[in-house]
């Protein structure tokens, strides 16, 4: 495909809706881009190589006027020496020159207008290259946003996980207290029926033994 084809593709082509419908158009518009560059490059290449050739018929054209002003002189020359012999010659080759001169007037117009095309068709495939620069910093900013979104996303995500097992914990804990509690109240209790027990049998036994000493007494009197 060469520069020109390439040139006109591009140019012609909606890049915007070509990347809105692609199903990758972050891929899509990076292949673009470096296509776009690589034609400019190529673009460059081309213009300096007509810009040299333009330059070289110039110095070429410029040679063959300067020669047609040469045999003028000369003609004019053997005219005032009444030799038209020299002068018809001289004449010839001016003739020869102008046409030579002439011709790349021609060439020179066509290097122009290629010229012309190459530098239009620049701007507009740099324009179209800064809208897909465009676009493509729109994705990368689209992409930094949805990261940044979905790093906050995460980290609320385990904010809310870490804050429900604190309130587990917590609840635990108080569970825990309770339970203490009631296996504290409930051992206490124990211990004070248990008590209570030991309180009857401790005085029935006093009363037990305060009736035999009773009963010893009365009979030490008794004798």
């Amino acid at each position: 495909m060469g520069v020109f084809t390439r040139i006109t593709d591009i140019v012609q082509a909606n890049v915007i809706a070509a990347l809105d419908k692609a199903e990758n158009p972050e891929k899509l518009v990076k292949l673009m881009i470096q296509e776009m560059e690589e034609t400019l490059v190529e673009i460059r290449s081309t213009s300096a190589k007509f810009l040299a050739e333009k330059k070289e018929l110039q110095r070429t054209q410029a040679n063959y006027q300067q020669s047609a002003q040469y045999w003028q002189e000369k003609a004019e020359l053997a005219v005032s020496k009444e030799r038209d012999d020299l002068a018809k010659a001289a004449l010839v080759e001016k003739h020869n020159a102008t046409l030579q001169a002439d011709a790349l007037s021609d060439e020179l117009g066509r290097i122009e207008h290629t010229l012309d095309k190459l530098t239009q068709d620049s701007q507009a495939l740099q324009q179209k290259l800064t809208q897909a620069k465009a676009k493509q910093e729109s994705y990368s900013q689209r992409e930094q946003v949805l990261t940044s979104r979905l790093k906050v996303n995460s980290q609320l995500h385990s904010n809310k996980i870490a804050d429900a097992m604190a309130r587990f914990e917590l609840i635990e804990r108080k569970v825990d207290d309770i339970e203490a509690q009631v296996e504290s109240y409930e051992l206490t209790q124990a211990k004070t029926l248990q008590a209570q027990f030991s309180e009857l049998e401790s005085s029935d036994k006093i009363d037990e033994q305060l009736a035999k000493l009773k009963e010893k007494v009365a009979h030490k009197a008794a004798v």
